[in-house]
């Protein structure tokens, strides 16, 4: 009984995990779903401790299932690597090579004047998917490696520089295929 409880405890945790970064980045359906599975399991693994309240290894699994549980959903919900984040980039040089490299490799960067402790600087913001945001963090390691940088998750983003460039794409297309149907 107390590997049932330990194994449910992991996938209630786990599933408990998910479901509030669903809430936060505002994925209601999911995060409704998970609940109906998570409050069930939970509610099946706290049924068996009432029922063998005599053995304390059952409060064991219980604990250690909450605290795996915790440990693999954190792990998951970074695998999964879904939504935006906000970094802000301070950096501690010129910047000018690494905003022309950024905007190379498909990152939208606005600059902007700061005035910081130790004078004017550039202040760096860009919103990144959170797969790709190891690929920034070394580009920015890359050529300004003392930049101060901090990151934040973002709820929601109306649009990005890579949704404006496929729309303009899509609109292309359909343009040139519109004007060579009426050439026909």
């Amino acid at each position: 009984m107390p590997v049932l409880i330990f194994l449910a405890r992991i996938s209630d945790q786990s599933i408990g995990t998910l479901r509030l970064m669903f809430v936060s980045k505002g994925i209601r359906n999911l995060a409704t779903a998970l609940a109906f599975f998570e409050s069930l399991i939970w509610l099946l693994a706290v049924s068996q401790i009432f029922k063998h309240l005599d053995n304390p290894l059952n409060y064991i699994a219980y604990a250690g299932g909450y605290a795996t549980g915790n440990y693999i959903g954190i792990y998951i919900e970074g695998r999964l690597s879904i939504g935006s984040v906000i970094v802000r980039v301070i950096p501690r040089k010129d910047s000018s090579e690494l905003l022309e490299y950024l905007r190379a490799n498909n990152f939208g960067v606005t600059a902007i004047d700061g005035d910081g402790m130790l004078g004017q600087v550039k202040i760096l913001f860009s919103v990144v998917k959170r797969k790709e945001l190891s690929h920034f963090i070394e580009i920015v390691n890359r050529y300004n490696p003392t930049a101060f940088y901090s990151i934040e998750d973002v709820k929601v983003v109306s649009q990005s520089i890579k949704d404006n460039e496929k729309v303009e794409r899509k609109r292309s297309i359909s343009e040139m295929l519109f004007w060579l149907r009426k050439v026909k």
